[in-house]
């Protein structure tokens, strides 16, 4: 798309992004959303201090639209109190970068998503480390295919993870046990996704920061509808909760803790 397209402020926040980067420690919270596959990416980070945004910041892999949107909501939120940054929507951001393309309206809408699942989330109480959320105890369930590919691609235990050698590997989220297997297992193959139905993991912050820093690729907000193959798993089927959609993924093996 050609950049008169878009307004000067769009491209200055575009070319000069305000707040890029992220956040660590005590009152830190993230919000993450977009389609982990084909679609932009977002997450936002906000720290807390006194119920008021004390400082913000963002990263994201879209288009321009995507960085502009993002940069602008971090200066329209920060100095706010989290029920003041709640109320901000993507008008707001639209009118403030002077106008997007209709075609671009989703960008805004998914930056104000972001900052929206970031307040829930410091909201909302930590739980107990290592828990394994409902929605992954529930991920068996429904899973198409899985009898018939038992040992054939389909694994409840890992033995021996040199097995999985090169192999393109994909861990159902089943708490910090399979955290712990999917970490392993990037010593023996650098293809490792790991699906979790949930918008964060439940994790010890430790865990969570060795999976941040690892090449394995997190499926948030993903459910495996369905295992197809001939005599082995070749494909998965998974819903993109957030984005009610579904797609397909080659894979070799599937591990459900």
């Amino acid at each position: 798309m050609k950049s008169t397209q878009y307004s000067e402020k769009v491209l200055d926040h575009f070319r000069n992004p305000r707040n890029v980067g992220t956040l660590e420690g005590e009152n830190v919270a993230v919000g993450r959303v977009g389609n982990p596959v084909c679609g932009d990416l977002m997450e936002f980070y906000i720290k807390v201090k006194d119920d008021t945004i004390e400082d913000i910041k963002f990263k994201t892999f879209g288009c321009g639209s995507a960085i502009a949107t993002a940069s602008m909501i971090t200066e329209l939120a920060k100095g706010k109190t989290i029920e003041e940054a709640l109320k901000i929507t993507r008008q707001d951001v639209a009118d403030e970068l002077d106008g997007l393309p209709p075609i671009k309206m989703h960008c805004s809408n998914l930056a104000a998503d972001a900052l929206k699942d970031a307040i829930h989330n410091y909201k909302t109480k930590q739980k107990p480390k290592g828990e394994v959320p409902e929605e992954a105890k529930e991920c068996k369930e429904g899973i198409a295919g899985v009898d018939k590919f038992i040992d054939r691609g389909v694994y409840f235990t890992v033995d021996d993870p040199t097995t999985l050698k090169d192999k393109r590997t994909m861990v159902l989220d089943r708490g910090e046990q399979s955290i712990n297997l999917a970490l392993e297992l990037t010593k023996h193959t650098s293809r490792v996704v790991f699906v979790t139905p949930t918008k964060d993991i439940s994790a010890s912050p430790d865990l969570k920061t060795k999976l941040k820093q690892s090449d394995i690729k997190v499926l948030y907000e993903s459910k495996i509808l369905e295992i197809t193959g001939v005599s082995e798993v070749e494909k998965v089927r998974i819903h993109d909760l957030n984005e009610d959609e579904e797609y397909e993924l080659f894979i070799d093996a599937l591990i459900i803790l």
